[in-house]
């Protein structure tokens, strides 16, 4: 099955993209959902958090705090690789053996930090790369986490660069419109896709949309 990994940076649009594959009927692993789910109270994620950065990361019911995590780990880059050593292994392990039972023409694989991460890389055939203008996502950001501009640019600053990210890339979605021309970009993508697994050949040269 041809495996397509799905990545930008913060507030770039990936959750869309993601659901309007979705919605075509393409199968969708999510490293994100899958890290929460291993992060849940009486997971091995969240055991191995609480015993590296204590229990102030704890919401009072015992399940982890995000927001406060998300603050620690942006402000402390030593922190932050700490955190990623303890989920990456869990999450990727979780994350292939989805990819290994998903069925379908092709199956898209969520992973936001793709472009920091080579193990990640090697889970997937071809890569998508969400792209936005940083500014646009400073805004989205600032409106949807009610983030300030400062905070907003120290969490661009901790990610991968536009960049290194449009590096990587095989297919690129300029994410800099409105939610119609996102889709039918999607619906593009999703031809070529289908085209792509029925002829067996990935490596083909991408597509850069719209």
């Amino acid at each position: 099955m041809l495996k397509v990994g799905l990545t930008g940076g913060i507030a770039s649009g990936k959750s869309q993209v993601a659901s309007a594959f979705a919605q075509r009927g393409i199968p969708v692993s999510d490293a994100d959902r899958l890290s929460h789910a291993l992060t849940a109270p009486g997971q091995p994620g969240l055991e191995a958090l609480v015993d590296a950065l204590g229990k102030g990361i704890l919401l009072p019911q015992g399940g982890l705090d995000r927001a406060a995590m998300r603050r620690l780990i942006f402000t402390d880059p030593g922190l932050r690789r700490k955190v990623e050593a303890i989920l990456h292994p869990l999450v990727l392990r979780a994350l292939a053996a989805e990819l290994r039972a998903a069925k379908g023409p092709y199956v898209i694989a969520v992973i936001p930090l793709l472009a920091e991460s080579a193990p990640s890389q090697a889970l997937v055939d071809r890569i998508l790369v969400v792209d936005c203008p940083e500014e646009l996502q400073v805004a989205r950001l600032m409106s949807r986490d009610r983030s300030t501009e400062t905070e907003a640019r120290a969490i661009l600053a901790a990610q991968a660069s536009r960049d290194a990210r449009l590096a990587l890339a095989d297919d690129i979605l300029l994410n800099a419109n409105d939610l119609a021309a996102l889709d039918a970009a999607v619906g593009r993508l999703h031809g070529f896709y289908l085209e792509l697994a029925a002829q067996g050949d990935p490596g083909r040269p991408g597509l850069r949309l719209p």
